[in-house]
């Protein structure tokens, strides 16, 4: 985990002990606003999710409570290209969380129920918080073993990019 004198800037993930959960902490220097504009503006998200070797292209989206929303995540060009699907449903989207669900459709049966917050913490920073709740601690597990968490902190890093830039009002 890397920090800054007060804030996380390198993401951390932490295991529930006594649920499969998993919960990401990173901390931006954002507003909650711009958070949760980067995580509901299908152009932005295309952008910072994923890692770096991965391009993102939207199929469907609607951030809204009771939408939906379909991402492939993509590897090359060309014949050689490696596509990644996955979709899910937006249960609850407001300003300062959205829960939605999560299936990667290469595993269809594996769906998270994900909780994203956007706290304040002043002085021009914000902490988002990722819930992630798996059917199983052996799915949590997998996930773990997976690599998520290089995605996880290029992806992050990406967003630092685009939000330094003053691309996210």
């Amino acid at each position: 985990m890397k920090t800054t004198s007060t804030h996380v800037t390198t993401a951390t993930i932490e295991a529930d002990p006594e649920v499969p959960v998993l919960r990401i902490t990173r901390d931006f220097r954002a507003t909650p606003e711009q958070l949760f504009r980067a995580h509901t503006d299908p152009d932005l998200y295309a952008r910072w999710i994923g890692p770096k070797d991965l391009s993102t292209r939207i199929d469907h989206w609607e951030a809204r409570t009771g939408g939906s929303w379909r991402f492939t995540n993509i590897r090359g060009e060309g014949t050689d290209a490696e596509e990644f699907r996955f979709h899910g449903c937006f249960h609850d989207v407001r300003p300062d969380r959205i829960v939605q669900t999560f299936t990667w459709e290469g595993y269809p049966d594996g769906v998270s129920l994900d909780t994203v917050t956007f706290e304040d913490l002043g002085d021009g920073w914000s902490r988002l918080v990722v819930s992630s709740l798996v059917d199983s601690f052996e799915a949590r597990e997998q996930m773990l073993a997976s690599g998520m968490d290089v995605g996880i902190n290029e992806g992050y890093a990406t967003l630092d990019s685009i939000l330094d830039a003053g691309e996210v009002t």
